[in-house]
């Protein structure tokens, strides 16, 4: 029994989001080979949840969407919501706010053409910004050497706020008349 709670206890922690009872009993099925009901395994769920109610864990086994998911107890919310404002305060640099505009205001668009516009080299802030999820690569052109195309991610959105990219502000929006230079002709 042990070891069939300790895998239990694997699968809902690797699990991204809640695991449904059917999921967890077949996959014990498939480690140990034998038939398992879903009855031993809300029983083996019930000793799991017992276990972690104890105050030594901040973490509970919470039964949640149809599925089952480790999440933190109440009484530590506080501390996780310090976590979610400190990583909040990270903001992006100068290079990835201008490349992610790029790739939103241009979308499908290729690494090249981002260099291109902006008249340097964009690996690193690219990479930055494939690894914060702000951008996905969503295909390959069809130009010689079928360059690999980006767009804006369902983050982006999450992330300014919006829904689609119409929502994006125009240049025209953002364009102030006192930012002309020259003198201005009827």
């Amino acid at each position: 029994m042990e070891n069939i709670v300790q895998n239990l206890e694997a699968l809902i922690f690797a699990s991204e989001q809640s695991i449904r009872l059917e999921e967890l009993q077949y996959c014990l099925q498939s480690i140990f080979h034998e038939d398992i009901s879903a009855e031993q395994v809300i029983k083996y769920l019930d000793d799991i949840k017992s276990k972690y109610a104890d105050e030594q864990f901040a973490i509970e086994l919470v039964r949640t969407g149809n599925g089952y998911q480790f999440l933190t107890k109440k009484k530590y919310h506080e501390a996780i919501n310090q976590l979610q404002l400190q990583r909040s305060k990270k903001k992006l640099s100068q290079a990835a706010i201008e490349t992610l505009a790029i790739v939103a205001y241009r979308q499908p668009i290729t690494k090249l053409e981002v260099e291109q516009i902006r008249g340097v080299n964009c690996d690193y802030t690219i990479q930055k910004l494939l690894e914060k999820e702000l951008i996905v690569i969503s295909g390959k052109a069809d130009s010689v050497g079928k360059p690999l195309l980006y767009s804006t991610s369902p983050l982006f959105m999450d992330y300014f706020g919006i829904n689609n990219i119409s929502e994006l502000p125009q240049l025209k929006d953002l364009v102030n008349e006192n930012d002309s230079i020259g003198e201005q002709k009827d």
